[in-house]
């Protein structure tokens, strides 16, 4: 990080600092009185003074972005039998007159949109897969099953209408959608070398379903696309039937029914807010955000259960609704009901440079394994404290630090921390 203060003054210096702010963001401008200052936010241009010199940088397409996000967290101690995971994807955003499209690609977990307008009606396409190559384990009581290890995964494209309107502050991600979405998907599922003998595994099958889906974005983003003011909310109701389905499971100690299992419905929603602080300057910001899922847990098993992952705050529009539990291996814990609610305190700690406290607790039905080694839901909570860093970086990029100390809630009752290292570079 210290590199770049030592860099020469005058034109090399101006040149540095224009290449370090970036990621997807866009650049803006303090305000020019003299006596008021204001963060700069996205999607206007940057006229300061830093070092001493003139930095002067132009506007940029936050319609047209193209950025690849790399990193790892690594775990003190272990989530299961896991010391550290990697994080990778990349991010393409592209807003035309009438269509846009917003891909977020990892190969073996990739989330694909496109949107065809006719004026304020539009129509929605989604593809999404979830197949991560090998043998998946579970991990119960923080301890890895290695006997639950199996194969598997699924695809689904969906279609459908939706109405989309441009709300206040009117910029690229501020808009009301509400959209009702077909589904069809694929699942399958193979025992692996590990899988306990008994284990049972339910048939390849089709799915199908349908999908309604509300969101709205009245936030305005800062230079690093944090957001800055205003709320957003959003809902997903989600139902899937499995066309070809069996009982299954572990005999004696597991059993889901075909009949419990078969189809089930899910709901989720989110809401998220930032405001100023009374009689502080814009430079502190305080946000807020409550995520929330619901389904019936007799109809929960490890195939469609809710998993709840970690990762930086949610800033990006699209992906307000993910939820997420500081401090958590990605998709590592299983839950059929779940809230988290989440405040953050952020310093604006120059143009450039944010740092932010924030305290997250969590409630959910999560998987464990009960005497006799049955797996069921059951109530749990927990309580997550971090401190962490965004700043611009060289090469039009951005780099986030986090630290997370966890109460308990990941290792079923030991407390644990971690520490996450995320770059992103924009194209």
């Amino acid at each position: 990080m210290s590199g770049w203060m030592t860099v020469t003054r005058g034109t090399t210096l101006a040149l540095a600092v224009t290449a370090m702010l970036a990621a997807p963001a866009v650049f803006s401008a303090p305000c020019a009185s003299a006596d008021e200052y204001h963060t700069p936010l996205a999607g206007e241009p940057l006229h300061t003074e830093f070092m001493g010199e003139k930095v002067d940088v132009d506007a940029r397409d936050r319609g047209h972005v193209t950025a690849l996000t790399l990193g790892g967290t690594y775990y003190d101690s272990k989530q299961g039998s896991t010391t550290a995971s990697p994080i990778a994807a990349f991010y393409i955003k592209r807003v035309w007159e009438t269509s846009r499209t917003r891909d977020v690609i990892s190969i073996f977990v990739n989330d694909l949109e496109y949107d065809k307008s006719f004026g304020n009606l539009e129509l929605v396409g989604l593809l999404n897969n979830y197949t991560l190559p090998g043998g998946q384990k579970e991990t119960l009581n923080n301890q890895e099953i290695a006997s639950s290890s199996v194969d598997w995964g699924d695809a689904n494209a969906l279609l459908g209408p939706g109405l989309r309107f441009k709300v206040a502050p009117f910029q690229v991600d501020n808009d009301l959608r509400l959209q009702l979405l077909g589904k069809v998907g694929y699942f399958y599922v193979k025992k692996n070398s590990d899988s306990a003998p008994t284990m049972v595994v339910p048939p390849d099958t089709m799915l199908y379903g349908g999908k309604l889906r509300g969101r709205y974005d009245g936030m305005r983003r800062n230079i690093l696309e944090l957001p800055h003011t205003g709320f957003a909310a959003g809902f997903d109701l989600d139902y899937t039937y499995r066309d070809k389905w069996t009982d299954w499971g572990t005999p004696g100690v597991t059993a889901f029914t075909k009949k419990n299992t078969q189809d089930f419905l899910q709901f989720t929603g989110y809401l998220m807010g930032v405001t100023g602080i009374p009689w502080m300057s814009e430079k502190n910001r305080l946000l807020f955000s409550l995520h929330g899922g619901t389904m019936d847990p007799k109809r929960a098993d490890r195939f469609n259960s809710f998993r709840i992952g970690g990762g930086p705050l949610q800033g990006e529009s699209d992906d307000l609704a993910r939820p997420s539990y500081q401090g958590t291996m990605f998709n590592n814990i299983l839950v059929s009901n779940y809230a988290i609610g989440a405040l953050e305190y952020r310093r604006e700690l120059n143009f450039f440079m944010y740092g932010h406290l924030r305290g997250s607790y969590i409630w959910a039905n999560r998987a464990e394994v009960l005497g006799g080694g049955e797996v069921a839901f059951v109530n749990d909570n927990g309580e997550a404290f971090s401190a962490g860093l965004d700043t611009g970086f060289f090469w039009h990029s951005s780099l986030y630090f986090e630290y997370t100390w966890d109460s308990g809630f990941i290792r079923e009752g030991r407390p644990g921390s971690s520490y996450m290292v995320i770059w992103n570079e924009s194209f």
